[in-house]
């Protein structure tokens, strides 16, 4: 049924703090009103006729209010399915009556907790009845809306104000059972970590369904699981499970390869979460090739990552190279052939993935909570702020290397020359050092950074960084802009012949 009447209504809640306004309008509109104890008390002071709920259960409130609507004439009302005929003749047979609307307010467990409270009193205010009325209310979200907070009372009256007959739709309910069950799983969750203090469970609250044990963390010494579930984004076509370690270099994978996934064959290899080689090229096979060149001796070891098929040309070059993931979303039969030789190696077939819009972390005794970086810096977004524009190779190489440097840690400085990752400076305290990092590191494999661009994850607050890089031969910079002395480096771009864009958008990755 979308559109609902409400006829009847039950009504039990800590805080009165704005019912008064609720109550008059369901006065108004004809609405039977139940309730209980205080709240019971409440309506009928305000005189507004109110049916006590021990009429409809003929029991009365027991064990010191601890049961009191904890009946099945309760939650029998609440609970029925009117396009059922069985359940219209049991409410008939045992004379339930059926509830339209239910409004609670739980105990206020976690104030309760933070005023210092005894012990005693913290475990009064865990709401039963309470919780188990929003949670029943909810599920029948078909038959019945459910307000489960005094901070919607004023959302609901809107909604009642709205209608001259108190009708609600279905998406309307729907939207309230949605709010009832957050409610739900936080007072839960609350309930959960004040019982597992010296408890030591998971601080991390998750249901035990998803939960994959690995063999260890991040070391040996270190037990691990992992939350989620691998097969919604991959088919593992070969290998042992994955460890905590290629998890977190998986993920680093996929996210930087997303960057790239509409451009041509490109190919990525990366070590501890950061790209150690990545190129571009007309095909999959030079794209590896110049990725694997870029630090040949980091690569072993590493998560290869590809956004095109892999070619039987490639996978024999793989096959050279000991590598513990694999990472494509095809393979060609003859290339498997090749791959799976390798027995140690993880071949990994990536499905088309969304990402939840947040991502999180743990930190001290919580977590982070943040929105995925989804700016990636385009030609169009852009701003020359040098007298030298960047030329359209150079551009194109800006983006690509703004790309990586979104995915590798900060502090990082990245050098690109013709859609290759020359070298990177990875985790720095110093921007400098990130810099004469990438720089030495692009020198010790003979690449080549006369004519390259550099990008920086952010802002230069002195020059010295574009110094560098000029006597190492680069020509262009890409970076965010936004220091009080950007007009240094500008100064010197100019007086060297060094083309700079700025994107506005700094990309930290901690």
């Amino acid at each position: 049924m979308t559109k609902k009447k409400i006829t009847s209504a039950l009504i039990s809640v800590f805080d009165k703090t704005g019912l008064e306004p609720i109550v008059r309008k369901l006065d108004t509109l004809g609405v039977t009103i139940y309730s209980t104890g205080g709240t019971e008390k409440y309506i009928s002071d305000i005189g507004i006729a109110v049916v006590p709920v021990e009429k409809v259960t003929s029991y009365p409130s027991i064990l010191g209010g601890r049961v009191k609507t904890l009946h099945p004439k309760v939650f029998g009302g609440i609970l029925h399915r009117g396009d059922f005929g069985n359940d219209r003749d049991e409410l008939e047979k045992f004379d339930i009556p059926t509830f339209d609307l239910v409004i609670v307010d739980l105990y206020p467990f976690e104030k309760t907790l933070a005023s210092g409270a005894s012990h005693a009193d913290i475990i009064e205010k865990i709401d039963i009845g309470g919780i188990s009325l929003i949670r029943a209310a909810a599920k029948n979200f078909n038959e019945i809306l459910c307000v489960s907070s005094v901070d919607d009372y004023g959302e609901f009256l809107d909604l009642l104000n709205a209608s001259e007959e108190g009708v609600s739709s279905l998406e309307q309910r729907r939207f309230f059972a949605a709010k009832a069950f957050h409610i739900s799983s936080h007072y839960d969750s609350a309930i959960f970590n004040f019982m597992n203090e010296g408890v030591e469970l998971p601080y991390f609250k998750f249901s035990s369904a998803g939960v994959t044990a690995l063999r260890y963390g991040e070391n040996p010494h270190q037990s691990g699981q992992f939350v989620g579930d691998l097969s919604a984004l991959f088919t593992q076509l070969q290998g042992k499970q994955l460890s905590y370690n290629n998890l977190l270099d998986t993920d680093a994978a996929v996210q930087l390869m997303a960057e790239f996934k509409d451009d041509d064959p490109t190919f990525a290899i990366l070590k501890h979460n950061n790209a150690c080689g990545l190129a571009t090229r007309a095909t999959l096979s030079e794209a590896y090739s110049d990725a694997l060149a870029g630090d040949p001796v980091s690569a072993f070891g590493g998560v290869l990552i590809s956004n095109k098929e892999v070619d039987t040309v490639t996978a024999q070059k793989i096959a050279q190279l000991f590598c513990e993931v694999l990472i494509a979303p095809a393979f060609e039969l003859e290339a498997l052939d090749f791959l799976t030789k390798k027995k140690n190696l993880v071949i990994l077939k990536q499905k088309p993935t969304l990402f939840p819009s947040q991502m999180m972390r743990s930190c001290l005794n919580g977590l982070l909570i943040q929105e995925r970086d989804n700016i990636t810096d385009l030609g169009e977004q852009l701003k020359t702020v040098t007298k030298l524009s960047p030329s359209e190779s150079e551009t194109n190489d800006l983006i690509f290397a703004s790309k990586i440097c979104k995915h590798t840690k900060s502090n990082t400085i990245v050098l690109v020359k013709n859609q290759q990752l020359c070298a990177s400076g990875t985790g720095q305290t110093s921007r400098v050092d990130a810099l004469r990092q990438a720089i030495n590191k692009a020198q010790s494999f003979d690449m080549d950074l006369k004519g390259a661009v550099m990008a920086s994850d952010a802002f230069f607050p002195f020059p010295d960084c574009v110094e560098i890089a000029h006597e190492a031969g680069i020509k262009a910079v890409i970076q965010p802009g936004g220091s009080v002395k950007d007009q240094l480096s500008i100064d010197y771009c100019n007086d060297h012949n060094i083309a700079m864009v700025f994107t506005g958008t700094r990309h930290f990755k901690h």
